[in-house]
């Protein structure tokens, strides 16, 4: 082969932002092996193997082009991988499980399986008296982030979270005295004075029972989850999303009810 028909090498490494609906810091990131292999482990973890054609399998492409390219090294790790972590969150939701992945605290793929009506997570819909024909609200969303960060203290970026989502359903600027966005104000406020875990104030206790402390409920939309993932960020030091929290839970019941759209 002449030197005019060897393969070029690319020009530019691929990055997060190409390949990915991310933004900030980690769109202009470099996916590399090590990113791509905690994926890996991660969706094997939940699903027993990595998914066909999936987030792990998007990033372990474009891991072995960078190195191709000698933009990375074998072991490499970008810094918010390594330092924010690469999870895999499940949540459930009325009809559905919903199988979030995160770079970072960003959303980087999604997976919703629907749930047959005889199965446990079904059965535990209907005991709540939800409608699985009917869309997910806002607070029956802040209700499945109980279940999968349910003991996580709360922070600040929780409380503005929680606010905002607050504010979508009830369709005002005003806050509830006693509602759950000033009960998880108040949480945070109390949360940072305190110095163990377990002396701090959970997400379940502002959380549990949402749809009934809300003066007012409604569908989740993207527009909601947009204005509520906007909230946790803004709050955030780190400006990432807790992986299962409430920015991510009201997120997956966005996405899934434009999915089934109802």
């Amino acid at each position: 082969m002449s030197q005019q028909e060897q393969p070029r090498r690319p020009q530019e490494p691929v990055k997060y932002g190409d390949v990915f609906e991310v933004s900030g810091e980690l769109a202009d990131k470099t996916i590399a092996p090590e990113d791509a292999n905690m994926m890996q482990a991660a969706e094997t973890r939940v699903f027993g193997h990595t998914q066909k054609g999936g987030t792990a399998a998007v990033m372990q492409s474009a891991a072995t082009a960078n190195k191709r390219g000698g933009f990375v090294q074998q072991g490499d790790a970008t810094d918010v991988a390594a330092e924010h972590g690469v999870t895999v969150a499940q949540t459930d939701v009325p009809g559905a499980r919903v199988t979030t992945e995160f770079v970072g605290g960003q959303v980087v793929g999604q997976y919703v399986e629907p749930v047959p009506v005889g199965t446990t997570a079904a059965t535990d819909a209907e005991t709540l008296g939800l409608n699985l024909q009917s869309a997910i609200t806002i607070g029956e969303a802040l209700e499945a982030a109980v279940q999968t960060a349910g003991n996580k203290p709360v922070d600040q970026s929780d409380a503005a979270a929680i606010q905002a989502a607050e504010v979508r359903a009830s369709g005002t600027s005003d806050i509830a005295p006693g509602g759950i966005a000033a009960s998880a104000r108040s949480a945070a406020n109390h949360n940072a004075t305190v110095d163990r875990d377990e002396d701090k104030i959970k997400l379940v206790d502002v959380l549990a029972g949402a749809t009934g402390k809300l003066q007012a409920d409604k569908a989740v939309t993207r527009q909601d989850a947009e204005g509520v993932v906007s909230a946790e960020l803004r709050n955030n030091p780190y400006l990432t999303i807790h992986p299962g929290g409430v920015a991510a839970s009201v997120t997956a019941a966005a996405r899934l009810n434009e999915k089934a759209d109802i």
